[in-house]
């Protein structure tokens, strides 16, 4: 993790803490599960928000995907996308092993079960998985003037330096494979949160399953 994408992941972590209050069992306590999406979200978000906080990178962003999405036109444009994801998505949503949610100022996660995506504590994509990168590959390509925060999370088991490092790499393994895709960089930033935001209890087996993932945050690129 680079110096700012530390500062970044500081700044959402005491974010969430206001949010949230405090956790219980690694859970935020008081929060809805929209509210935690709301606040992975926001913490993802701030990741690739750090990248283009100056007017001459918002502007070289915008003039490499062809121009801003249209103030009026952006609800639509999200929406049209959200459907399609579901559509391509569907065998893998029904499976439980992808979710699509609709966040907070017109933003969409894609998530994917890191089980189902990665062998165990390896950042390589397993080959089984390529299909479902496809399908996400073509969609975000075709729906081009976004923005793609990729977060690796992990569960609460092992070292924190660990879960750190694995969450990087797998989101970086995710960033590579969407680039290699035809995904244009410029639109892209990979930034691993370890255990920090859970999504489910670490107590249970199948809260750590769901706690282990990549969360791709949508988020349209406007003139604003």
């Amino acid at each position: 993790m680079t110096p700012t994408q530390a500062k970044t992941v500081a700044i959402a972590a005491a974010c969430a803490l206001a949010l949230a209050g405090c956790a219980t069992n690694g859970q935020p306590r008081g929060m809805t599960e929209t509210g935690t999406g709301a606040l992975i979200g926001a913490a993802t978000g701030a990741a690739i928000g750090a990248l283009v906080t100056d007017k001459s990178a918002k502007g070289a962003l915008i003039g490499a995907v062809g121009g801003a999405i249209a103030g009026g036109m952006v609800g639509s444009y999200m929406e049209n996308q959200r459907q399609d994801f579901e559509r391509a998505l569907r065998d893998e949503i029904a499976a439980g092993v992808v979710r699509v949610e609709t966040l907070p100022n017109d933003q969409l996660l894609v998530g994917m079960t890191g089980a189902t995506a990665f062998e165990t504590d390896s950042d390589v994509i397993k080959p089984g998985f390529y299909s479902t990168m496809n399908k996400i590959s073509h969609i975000v390509q075709r729906y081009g003037k976004t923005q793609l925060a990729i977060g690796g999370h992990t569960d609460s088991t092992g070292t924190v330096a660990h879960n750190q490092q694995l969450s990087e790499r797998r989101a970086a393994s995710v960033q590579r494979y969407l680039l290699a895709d035809g995904v244009l960089p410029q639109r892209m930033s990979a930034t691993g949160y370890g255990q920090h935001y859970p999504i489910a209890s670490n107590q249970t087996p199948e809260g750590r399953r769901l706690n282990r993932r990549v969360d791709i945050i949508i988020i349209p690129i406007t003139a604003g």
